[in-house]
Formats: C-alpha cells, structure tokens, sequence
C-alpha cells in the first residue's frame, strides 16, 4: 500500500472516531444540566439542540408505540399486540389510513389460499421469481435480503388478512408491468386491507389516537447501545411525552407531499406544480426526526411517478387503477396521435418518462380496453358505472366513435388497435416486444372504454435503512435499540423502481415483523 494511501485512511478513521466522540462528548455535556439534552445529530451542539431538553417527567409508559396507521402501522400494531404488548397507534391525521386507505388495492403474492392463479391457469410464478423480479425492476439497488424476506413472507401475510381480518380478494389474477408472472391480486380498494388489518389489531387490543403528530423522537445519546426512549406528540393545543418500554416502530409513510423534502433529494421534482397521487400528510418529518437521533437513510433520491394518474388533479380514484390492472390482459396505450407509444407491460419509471418525453402538448396519453377485459383485469360494473357517470371513462361501440369522442384521429386509432389484435393473434409485437400471454384479449368486441392518463409523484422508494429485522439502522451501522420501521418510510427494499402491487406487500410483510421484534423486547 502507498504511503499516501495509509495516510488517508488513517485521516478517515480519524474522522469518524472524532465524530463519535464528538457526538458522545455533546451528549454528555447535555447530560450534566437539568434532565439532559435529546440527541440532536442534525445539529449537534448548537442552540437547537438546547430546544429539546429530555423530559423530566413522562406522561405516560407505553409498551410499544407505532406512528401511523397505514398497511404497515395496522399490520406492526397487531403483530404487537399479539405478542402480547400494550401497542398504541399514532396517527396526525383526523382520519386512519394514510395513503394505503386510498391505495389501488392491489397485492403482489405467487400464491393465495384460493389458488386462483392456478386455477385459472396463468401460468407459473414462485417466491424466488418475485425476488428475482423485483431485484430487477428496481435496477438491482435493492438489498437483496429485504426484497426476498418480502416475496417469501407475501402470501402468508395475504392469507392472514384473509382469514383473520376479513379481506376479500377478486376472483382473478393480474399481471402488472414490470413483473413476470400473474401475481397482483385485486380487493377493489387498499381501504379492503387496511380495515382487515384495523380489526385484527383491535380484536387483540391495539388502540389509535387520531389527530395525534408525533413532534420529536427521544434518545439520550449517539452511544450504539442508546435506545430510542420515547415520543413527544401533540394533539391539539395539547403537548405529552410518551415513554416506550419495548419499542418505537416507524410506519409514518413518504414525503411526496413535501416539496422541499423531495427537492433536496431529486430536484427534477422540487416544483410544486407536479401533481402528487398523495393524502396531504405524507409530509416526512418522522423520517428526520429519526435522522436527528442517528438514524441512517438510503436511496432517497429515488422517488417514483405513477403513470396513470388522473391528468388534470393527479388524483389516484378507481379509474386511474385500470391502466395498470389491465397490461395482462390486451390494454393499449395511446397517445393524442393514436399511437402506441411503449410496451404495456413495462416498468412505472419507463412508461412515466415515455410519457414526459412526448412533451407538455402530448398531455395526456390514453388507455383503451374492451367490456370482455373488465373482469379478468380485477374490475367491476359499479367501479365502470361511476366512472362513466363521472366522465372519467369514455365509452362506444365501435374504435372509430371512441376516437370521436376523444378527438384522436379515426384510422390512426382503428389501425392501432387492429395491429395490436394481430399482434395477440400471433403471439408477438414487432413494435415494443411485448411478451404476449393467452390471456391476453384482442380487442374484436364492444362496447369499448377509454381512460386518460399523466403521471403523477407517487411513491418514495427510498427511507430509513433497515435490516430484516425490520430494525433501523445508524449511520455507523449499528442498530438503534428499540427502533423500528416499515413500508414506505423505509428504504432498500425496492431499488430505483417500485413494481406495481409491492407496496402493500412490502408494508404488510415488514409491518409484521417490525410488530412481532418489537413484542419480544424487553420493558
């Protein structure tokens, strides 16, 4: 080795035995005066962290507290409270839920307890290949291990939503873009997971306050053995510090809502005139604050666009899910020319940026399908009926009238489409490569639908570094004792991309293990 080399790596070890040291040395300082300071590690040493003393007193001693009331937050809290844990639920909004509420309701499991997808013979799928997938659509920047304990832990996770919460899936299995096989099962709504999720929880005891934003997160100091030691919330005009005996688990969701937040990581998107298929209160200022106390974070500038959003408010309603549902079974994307314009079946990222790459004056793009399609790709009549009613879909009997209707040039559209039935016939798109299935309906048949589409910030892929544990991680690499986090306030698990339909996955799948962790700490 060079003698510059040496020299360089004993400067950088230097460095971070100063900065621990520095670390400790301000927390112990903190530690002589009334009560000690938090640790601040955002600003050590400085004013601000004079603003967080440690509280003199708790107000209350929790088992396990959970902050948000999402997929992941229902899913930690029952886990909790099976293990036999006093568990509260924190949630700032005056209603539960967060964006999984509002989420397409769409599952990624290779398999479920009614085995449909064998049933209605779509061909073979396994853990393995939704690994394999899913390390792939997310450009392999995934943490191998988070996204394998996701796919091996998915089907469990949607037959216990099943059989012990009550949610009811759709007779049928989809294919979305991205994916290799048909494994995205429909429920119509994330509403039918998470209220699955919300009566299991409370059947064994988990309690939610509504209106409760949790203002800061307590740790003495930056000592590897510290753990997390409570919450400060607020409800009201009401500020209280909350004592957790066995753990913390950060469900909080993303920052799509935070123009800054996501700015400062991928200013692409820093304009708040995006639209955002977000509730307002996916803000992220849990996943600082836990960056305050040590927390380390991965990959936040990966931040996904959801193509098919609503054009105008970028609204995610029931609509909108159709494009996605619908790649497996012979949908067509077009744009205002009535022209194809990229593989059905591709990836998010792909399609949001073919779109993008049309220009404003391409805005929107559009997806045609078929009435014998609307079953099989996990619709139904009453979701079709409103949408028509609401002008969100467009319907005629034949592709020339859509195309009237819609402003889009006749023969382009009829030749589209006609190709496209060829296409399905023969088993192969010349034009994008798409991989035809038989499952796959050509579109001979009306009355046919139209829906448009633009996309629409949607998902934070990356979040607060965690282990398969579900543990939170530092920024030396050590685990923060009595911390954990799940779903989107989490990172690593899907890479640069989220496939359609592992987002519930992943909150359901990690929520449970962060919750079941969490139970067996000691108070």
């Amino acid at each position: 080795m060079e003698k510059d080399e040496k020299k360089e790596m004993r400067n950088d070890e230097a460095k971070g035995v100063n900065r621990r040291s520095f670390l400790k040395g301000a927390a112990a300082l903190g530690a002589v005066t009334a009560g000690g300071f938090a640790l601040n590690m955002a600003l050590p040493g400085s004013a601000e962290a004079v603003k967080h003393p440690l509280p003199k007193k708790w107000d209350e001693t929790i088992d396990v507290v959970v902050i948000g009331s999402g997929f992941a937050g229902w899913a930690a809290g029952a886990e909790a409270a099976n293990g036999g844990s006093k568990v509260i639920i924190l949630e700032k909004m005056p209603t539960y839920g967060g964006n999984s509420i509002i989420n397409g309701g769409i599952m990624n499991s290779w398999d479920d307890k009614f085995h449909y997808r064998q049933k209605l013979d779509l061909g073979d799928d396994s853990a393995a290949l939704h690994t394999q997938d899913t390390l792939k659509g997310g450009d392999n920047y995934n943490i191998p291990a988070l996204a394998k304990a996701m796919a091996e832990g998915a089907t469990d996770a949607l037959n216990w939503m099943i059989d012990k919460g009550g949610a009811e899936i759709r007779p049928t299995v989809l294919r979305g873009g991205g994916h290799s096989a048909y494994r995205c099962h429909a429920s119509g709504s994330g509403k039918v997971y998470v209220d699955a999720l919300k009566r299991i929880a409370e059947k064994k005891g988990a309690k939610i306050r509504l209106n409760t934003a949790v203002t800061w997160i307590w740790r003495a100091d930056a000592d590897p053995k510290s753990p997390v030691l409570g919450v400060e919330v607020k409800s009201g005009r009401k500020v209280s510090n909350i004592k957790v005996s066995k753990a913390l688990i950060l469900a909080s969701g993303g920052f799509g809502r935070d123009v800054k937040m996501r700015g400062d990581h991928y200013p692409y998107l820093a304009a708040d005139t995006w639209n955002c298929t977000n509730q307002p209160g996916a803000t992220g200022e849990v996943i600082r604050y836990a960056q305050a106390v040590g927390a380390d974070t991965l990959q936040m500038n990966f931040i996904q666009l959801y193509p098919y959003a609503e054009p105008e408010t970028g609204l995610l309603d029931s609509p909108a899910l159709y494009p996605f549902n619908g790649p497996g079974n012979g949908i067509v994307y077009v744009t205002k020319q009535g022209k194809r314009f990229i593989s059905e079946l591709a990836r998010r990222d792909h399609v949001a940026f073919a779109q993008i790459a049309l220009g404003p004056q391409g805005k929107p793009t559009y997806t045609i399908f078929s009435d014998e399609m609307l079953l099989k790709m996990g619709g139904s009549r009453e979701e079709l009926e409103a949408g028509l009613k609401k002008g969100r879909f467009i319907v005629a009997d034949s592709i020339a009238e859509l195309a009237g209707k819609i402003g889009l040039p006749k023969d382009a559209l009829v030749d589209t489409i006609e190709k496209h039935n060829k296409y399905l016939t023969e088993g192969k798109d010349p034009e994008f490569n798409k991989p035809i299935t038989k499952a796959m309906t050509p579109m001979t048949k009306g009355p046919f639908y139209v829906v448009p589409q633009w996309p629409a910030i949607h998902h934070c892929m990356g979040g607060l570094r965690i282990n398969e544990k579900a543990q939170v991680v530092d920024v030396f690499g050590e685990v923060i004792p009595k911390l954990y986090a799940a779903g989107e306030a989490a990172g690593g698990v899907h890479g640069s991309n989220r496939l359609g339909g592992n987002a519930t996955t992943d909150c359901v799948v990690f929520g449970r293990v962060a919750g079941t962790n969490a139970a067996k700490g000691k108070a």
